[in-house]
């Protein structure tokens, strides 16, 4: 009997453990703005900067799925607005947001 409940605890923390994993993917995309989203992907840095300064958030667009995401934490891409990026992120379907792990221009 302890050995079935070690067996299913360690398979079960296991399952866990994967399915965080899981959640942090990186993808190729753009830092916007939240007025303008997904309408000028990398053709109007100064639009997204003089947005974000005028107190639009910056956004994470997919540029694959043409999706934007909000950012948890936008203090990490303060260096890329407008800019193509690849990051590796958290994110949360539910929420459409995503929490940037690291970030680096794209080449």
């Amino acid at each position: 009997m302890k050995r079935a409940f070690c067996v299913l605890v360690t398979v079960l923390a296991l399952a866990w453990m994967t399915a965080q994993a899981a959640d942090s993917t990186q993808i190729t995309g753009y830092i916007s703005d939240s007025a303008c989203g997904a309408k000028h992907l990398g053709d109007n840095v100064a639009c997204v900067k003089g947005c974000i300064s005028h107190g639009e958030k910056p956004v994470f667009v997919d540029q694959a799925k043409k999706q934007v995401w909000k950012i948890d934490n936008p203090d990490s891409v303060k260096d890329f607005y407008g800019a193509k990026v690849v990051v590796s992120a958290t994110s949360d379907a539910a929420s459409m947001s995503v929490h940037i792990d690291s970030i680096a221009a794209a080449k």
